[in-house]
């Protein structure tokens, strides 16, 4: 579970993006509910979830072709600097208490511009580091949204400190030259030509579309649903925390890449059930583990598509696959928002999340009735890596008549 620790460069990634991802999330959770403080608008929820998204679906194809040209390294550096930036903007406004809701939406397009590069760039920089190839309610409530703001742009220091202390050995970009609208339409046919790969990224497209939306109604479900305010906000975001952490422990256990496959329906599947229970819960002690559920099932989905991509892509072409990747988890997300938002006013955010928990497992089983054709494509590329346990195996008993046991 921690062999990926081994390596110093990832150690230094990891303990930073741990205080900084606890930072993101602060401000998530103080954004909706200082939204729905301000307005009491769940489409005003919606716009805003939209704001901080649509970016990456508008420059995801085009952030890729830039990560496939620049130092990975370098441009990490920048994406986090913008961001710590815009977190400190967004904490002097609400503490000094200037803070509107159209300064909310324009800070969260300038948030979303710097998510479209620093995505793509961090989930093809994680090949690079690895040299062989829940209290956010109580903090609201104690000191008010402007203190989670600015605790962000604290944890993004941590980031910049581990980018900068990493010993990167230098890689020669891929594809410095050449046209962008070339590159662009060589990435999407590689990414949407190959069926595992268009498979994965267009379940994770309906999943966030449909399904990822029920964090901006959290606010609402706090305050309407369950009577609560800043605190029950809290909780509900920690049980959905929870689960995906365990279902992060548990992928990191996993010891090989086959069978991922099998687990992505199965996880939607599990993130919709936890939706669906989550819509018809009307007490805390029945949506807690509800949302532990879906936390779970959207993590080991989203990162056991990550894990797949990860393996079969060409390096030349990663970060143009990633940026689609990407584009799929945040670009259709703000559409999601929208609809949400939209939805939730009108026929109220229970019918709405049961919704998009049917949706959810529906997508997770059109994409189990086409397993046999991904396998079918997929295997050729396990082979060629070694990575079948019976083609490794194959290859441990050749490799015993020619080198020493301790080699192999």
């Amino acid at each position: 579970m921690l062999r990926a620790l081994r390596y110093r460069n990832y150690r230094l990634f990891f303990a930073g993006q741990i205080l900084s991802l606890v930072g993101t999330w602060i401000t998530t959770t103080a954004t909706s509910w200082l939204v729905y403080r301000l307005t009491g608008s769940a489409w005003l929820l919606g716009v805003v979830g939209f704001a901080g998204q649509f970016p990456a679906f508008l420059l995801g194809p085009f952030s890729g072709i830039v990560v496939d040209r620049w130092n990975r390294h370098r441009l990490l550096v920048l994406t986090q600097t913008f961001a710590m930036l815009q977190s400190f903007a967004l904490a002097a406004l609400t503490l000094s208490g200037r803070v509107t809701i159209e300064a909310v939406v324009m800070l969260n397009i300038v948030q979303g511009l710097v998510n479209a590069f620093d995505m793509p760039a961090r989930q093809s920089f994680l090949i690079q580091m690895i040299e062989n190839k829940e209290d956010a309610g109580v903090i609201i409530a104690a000191a008010g949204e402007g203190w989670c703001f600015a605790i962000d742009g604290v944890s993004y220091v941590a980031v910049i400190v581990a980018l900068l202390m990493m010993r990167i050995a230098r890689v020669a970009p891929s594809s410095g030259r050449g046209r962008a609208l070339q590159q662009f339409k060589e990435g999407f046919t590689y990414a949407f030509g190959f069926a595992p790969i268009r498979a994965v990224i267009l379940l994770l497209a309906i999943v966030s579309l449909v399904g990822v939306p029920y964090t901006v109604l959290m606010p609402i479900f706090a305050a309407s649903v369950f009577q609560g305010g800043p605190h029950t906000l809290g909780l509900l975001m920690t049980a959905s925390g929870c689960g995906a952490l365990a279902g992060a422990l548990w992928l990191a256990a996993r010891k090989t890449v086959v069978g991922l496959g099998r687990v992505i329906p199965i996880a939607t599947a599990l993130f919709g059930a936890g939706l669906i229970a989550f819509s018809f819960s009307r007490v805390l002690w029945l949506a807690v583990p509800s949302l532990v559920v879906a936390g779970f099932g959207f993590m080991v989905q989203m990162a056991s598509s990550n894990t797949i991509l990860q393996t079969i892509v060409d390096d030349e072409k990663r970060g143009r696959v990633m940026s689609f990747y990407m584009m799929a988890f945040l670009g259709t997300a703000p559409f999601g928002s929208l609809i949400a938002g939209s939805l939730s006013s009108r026929i109220g955010a229970p019918h709405t999340l049961l919704i998009g928990g049917i949706c959810c497992i529906a997508g997770g089983a059109s994409f189990a009735s086409g397993l046999p054709a991904i396998r079918a494509a997929v295997r050729p590329i396990y082979i060629r890596m070694g990575i079948l346990p019976e083609v490794a195996a194959g290859l441990g008993n050749a490799a015993e008549l020619s080198v020493p046991p301790e080699r192999q």
